[in-house]
């Protein structure tokens, strides 16, 4: 039986996008993306945040897309697969990453903006020809 993961973010990205290449001239790009969730504590009822940071990294052309179009503080959205990693911190303490590899992006706008921009994805457009 085989499986299958798709995640969903739509959150700000925290930092500009880094273009690199790998060693046989594949493009990867890296940034980071905060998604918050804000809440009322039912029992302070004070106003509560929480922010869940990824490591995002796009793929050849996605990867280009993203260096020339993603800017620090504007609002995305992404999907694609998520991989949880484990490591020790600088204090000896134990941390965790999560890491999410791009298979498509909308550009939903700056911070505070709604207005959608644009579509990108790894995958190619459907013909227009196809019968059904």
């Amino acid at each position: 039986m085989s499986s299958y993961q798709y995640t969903i973010i739509i959150g700000n990205v925290g930092r500009d996008p880094e273009l690199r290449y790998t060693s046989t001239g594949v493009a990867v790009c890296s940034f980071s993306v905060a998604v918050s969730r804000q809440w009322t504590d039912k029992n302070t009822n004070e106003p509560r945040e929480e922010t869940t940071w990824f490591k995002v990294s796009a793929w050849r052309g996605l990867a280009e897309t993203a260096n020339q179009f993603v800017h620090k503080g504007m609002q995305i959205m992404i999907t694609g697969e998520v991989k949880a990693s484990a490591y020790l911190g600088k204090d000896g303490q134990p941390q965790a990453s999560l890491e999410l590899t791009a298979r498509d992006m909308k550009f939903l706008g700056r911070r505070g903006e709604g207005a959608e921009t644009q579509q990108h994805s790894d995958y190619p457009s459907e013909p227009e020809d196809l019968p059904f």
